[in-house]
C-alpha cells in the first residue's frame, strides 16, 4: 500500500497553489456550507469527471471542514502526480489483498474525528453529464472497517461557462443522516437522489 507522506513545506505550497489556480482558471467557485458534528470524521463521496475534482474538495476542506485531508487514488495517479502523496493521497499498490488492506486503512482513518477521507465511488473518470453515479463495492468495506462514527457527506460538482470566458464551478454538498444499517444500494440510492437534485439546481442557474 502507498501511504501519505508528510512534508510541511510541500503541503503549504500546494495549499496556496490550489487556491491560486482555482481563482485563476475559474470565474467563480461556489459551494454549500454545512454544519456537522465536529466529534465525527468525514467520509466525503464525490462524482469524478475532471482533473480538478480532488483540488475542489481540498479547497472546500481548507475553507469549511478544516479536517486532515485524505484521498483514495489509484496507483498510477499516486506515482505519476508526485505531490499528491504530500496532500494526503493513499493507494493500493496491487490488486487483491492490497486493495482490501487499503480499504481497511481508510476505515481506520475514519475512526479519527480530525480526518476527512475523500472517495470517488465510481472508481475512475466519467463524463460530467452522467444521469447517475455508479458505486464500487469498496466503499462499504471502508465503512464497515470503521467504528461508523462518521459524517457522510455527498458532493456533486458541475461546471458551466455561460457568457464568460472562464467557467464557473458549483459544488453541491449534503450531509446524509445515515441509517443505523447502511448497504451499498442504500448509499448509492441516497447519493444519486442528491446528484439528481444538484443537477436540477444547476440547470436553474441563469446569468
Amino acid at each position: 500500500m502507498y501511504l501519505p507522506k508528510k512534508n510541511t513545506i510541500i503541503f503549504n505550497f500546494f495549499s496556496w497553489y490550489i487556491k491560486y489556480i482555482i481563482k485563476k482558471d475559474f470565474s467563480a467557485f461556489n459551494f454549500d456550507h454545512l454544519a456537522l458534528k465536529n466529534e465525527n470524521s468525514i467520509l466525503l463521496l464525490a462524482n469524478h469527471f475532471s482533473w480538478w475534482d480532488g483540488f475542489f474538495i481540498f479547497y472546500i476542506n481548507k475553507k469549511l471542514f478544516k479536517k486532515q485531508f485524505h484521498v483514495l487514488v489509484n496507483a498510477d495517479n499516486y506515482n505519476k502526480v508526485g505531490f499528491l502523496k504530500y496532500l494526503g493521497a493513499f493507494a493500493p499498490e496491487t490488486k487483491g489483498k492490497d486493495v482490501l488492506e487499503t480499504l481497511n486503512y481508510a476505515g481506520k482513518l475514519l475512526d479519527d474525528p480530525d480526518n476527512l477521507v475523500l472517495v470517488f465511488p465510481q472508481g475512475k473518470l466519467y463524463s460530467n453529464h452522467l444521469k447517475s453515479i455508479g458505486f464500487e463495492k469498496g466503499v462499504m468495506q471502508m465503512i464497515n472497517a470503521s467504528q461508523k462514527r462518521i459524517n457522510v457527506v455527498f458532493s456533486a460538482t458541475f461546471i458551466d461557462y455561460f457568457a464568460k470566458r472562464k467557467p464557473t464551478a458549483h459544488t453541491y454538498l449534503q450531509h446524509w443522516e445515515n441509517e443505523e444499517y447502511i448497504s451499498l444500494q442504500l448509499l448509492k440510492s441516497a447519493y444519486n437522489k442528491h446528484y439528481d437534485y444538484s443537477a436540477v439546481k444547476q440547470t436553474q442557474i441563469t446569468e
